[in-house]
């Protein structure tokens, strides 16, 4: 399945032959049929792997190691070309749920070592263990510490009643966001034809967008975390790709979209699954990237949910000409 988004008139992205236009009928549209696969054939690319650098503007949840990305196109500026551009560029690395905070930064609500999280004072409390003899009588002793875990700043305090939180169960959707960080979400890899670099495409003609396959991509990932009895198992995977065309439009696709060959079966027509059908309907240089949409599915503990993340591609550019048909 694939669906469209728009603010201008378009085709739809399918798999059927893109919508017939009357300047490209008879022998002129089997010329443009053939311009396309000998145009297509030259510009066809693929984004080559390319050492991992690291993005500067990106945010990976603690513990996760996916913030890097594949700079296709060194030197060109993120945003658009010719008539529109670029995408939001930002992920949403899933960062968990801001339950237990100090100092503005999200912290564990339990730690073996420091026991659990207050966040009115900022202080983990452990109850001492044995008591110490000179413990008041209707008190208990525990050990604190405070400024979001400095153990420079433990000491012993004598409560009546045991600390906000103090004693609380671990919290599955905590777990759940812990074992996410252990797993990579890969930013997309993207490849178009045709392809500036190696070619110009023609206003009116198909446009092929695909992106590498394979389960740090696209999934399906599992992992899990356990803490004291209580284990959060997680799924993830994609569901949708969103492509922006650097026009205002958007194409939407289920899965990595098929690379283009000029000896494939669908050579010089629209992509089975995953195109800008329609093609641009104006000559200029334009910017395409891809998000892909991951659902990530928790369970355990007797909860379960859904934790929505996006990884956002680098962009590539798209050259497009006026198609020009010479009659004698």
């Amino acid at each position: 399945m694939l669906t469209r988004e728009a603010t201008a008139p378009r085709g739809t992205c399918g798999a059927g032959p893109a919508p017939a236009r009357s300047r490209l009928s008879g022998a002129p549209h089997r010329l443009v049929a053939a311009l396309l696969a000998a145009l297509t054939g030259l510009a066809l690319t693929t984004t080559a792997p390319a050492p991992a650098v690291a993005d500067p503007g990106a945010e990976c949840p603690v513990g996760q190691s996916d913030c890097s990305v594949w700079d296709d196109e060194p030197g060109i500026p993120g945003g658009g070309g010719g008539d529109g551009g670029g995408g939001d560029g930002g992920d949403d690395g899933g960062g968990g749920p801001a339950k237990c905070q100090w100092n503005g930064r999200t912290i564990p609500c339990y730690d073996d070592v420091l026991g659990w999280f207050d966040n009115s004072d900022g202080c983990y409390y452990k109850l001492a263990e044995p008591q110490p003899a000179d413990t008041p009588e209707g008190k208990q002793a525990y050990v604190r510490t405070c400024n979001g875990g400095d153990l420079g700043s433990q000491e012993t305090v004598f409560l009546d009643a045991p600390p906000p939180g103090f004693g609380a169960p671990p919290d599955p959707e905590e777990l759940a966001f812990r074992a996410l960080a252990s797993i990579d979400l890969l930013r997309p890899r993207i490849s178009v034809a045709p392809r500036k670099s190696q070619g110009p495409g023609l206003v009116g003609l198909p446009v092929w967008l695909w992106a590498s396959p394979g389960p740090d991509y696209f999934g399906q990932l599992t992992a899990s975390a356990s803490e004291r009895g209580v284990t959060v198992s997680i799924t993830a995977r994609v569901t949708e790709v969103v492509w922006n065309l650097g026009n205002g439009e958007t194409v939407t696709c289920d899965g990595p979209g098929t690379p283009y060959s000029t000896s494939g079966p669908f050579a010089g027509q629209p992509s089975p699954d995953c195109g800008y059908d329609t093609g641009y309907q104006k000559a200029g240089t334009y910017r395409i990237n891809a998000t892909t949409h991951w659902t990530v599915r928790w369970s355990g503990g007797g909860q379960s949910g859904t934790i929505p993340v996006t990884r956002a591609s680098n962009g590539v550019q798209i050259q497009i000409n006026e198609l020009q048909v010479v009659t004698e």
